[in-house]
């Protein structure tokens, strides 16, 4: 006779089975939901009501679990700091004015800029009342008018050398290349020197020639120095002169023997 199998306890059924997973998936959803919650409440904070038009109280405020930030003590500004003026700067007198020498004859004339180291030798006016110029035969000579004032005296002491000649440049050819502030030495007689300073160099023409701006009287000592310019004609020579104004700046004494 065949052997009839024993039947199974209910603990290994399917049915046992089954109830069981079913009963712990249950359980597990379960928990799972009850430990998300906190009495009633969601773990987030909660957002604040909107306000109503008009109701100036309801305001939102922080969240009922939020923590108040603490206060910070402010942090005292420092002073500017103050940055005392310069002190005012005080103008310095002007030098004063250098001294006028008594009456000497000028040897010699020297204008550093120009390497121009000429002697001097006296002028006159001739029939028609005109300055005469240096010997044409010496063009390195310049001449010191003797009707006016010596270098160093107050007023305006004159000068003329010619600007070429037959043979070539002469003593004034580079006087309109000065400029302001160049130095011109006149040595005397007496062993001392007038230095003058330029103001200007101008150029007119003979026909227009300003005799009261050239030669007329002034205070303080001054020079002009004169020599030909503008265009050449065979007949009538130059058409302009040049003109170097300036003025006394000091004066030296006569060097002492070595």
């Amino acid at each position: 006779m065949p052997r009839r199998h024993a039947p199974r306890p209910w603990y290994r059924t399917r049915a046992y089975r089954l109830t069981r997973t079913v009963v712990l998936a249950f359980s597990l959803v379960v928990g799972g939901i009850w430990w998300t919650e906190d009495d009633g409440r969601p773990a987030g904070p909660v957002a604040a009501p909107a306000a109503e038009p008009g109701d100036a109280k309801a305001s939102p405020g922080p969240p009922a679990s939020a923590t108040p930030e603490p206060r910070r003590s402010p942090v005292p500004t420092p002073p500017p700091v103050r940055t005392p003026p310069p002190p005012a700067r005080r103008s310095s007198p002007p030098p004063p004015p250098p001294q006028t020498l008594p009456r000497s004859k000028p040897t010699d004339l020297h204008i550093p800029y120009l390497g121009l180291k000429a002697p001097l030798v006296g002028l006159q006016l001739d029939r028609r009342r005109q300055l005469t110029t240096p010997p044409v035969d010496k063009p390195n000579l310049a001449g010191w008018y003797e009707g006016g004032p010596s270098p160093g005296e107050p007023g305006t002491a004159v000068m003329v050398g010619h600007l070429d000649t037959a043979t070539g440049p002469a003593v004034f050819a580079g006087l309109s290349t000065l400029t302001p502030g160049r130095l011109v030495e006149a040595r005397r007689a007496d062993g001392r020197t007038a230095v003058y300073a330029v103001d200007a160099v101008r150029v007119y023409e003979k026909a227009h020639f300003p005799s009261q701006e050239v030669y007329g009287a002034r205070k303080r000592p001054e020079l002009r120095l004169i020599t030909c310019g503008g265009t050449y004609d065979r007949k009538t020579g130059y058409q302009s002169n040049v003109v170097v104004f300036a003025h006394l700046t000091q004066t030296r004494g006569p060097s002492r023997p070595a």
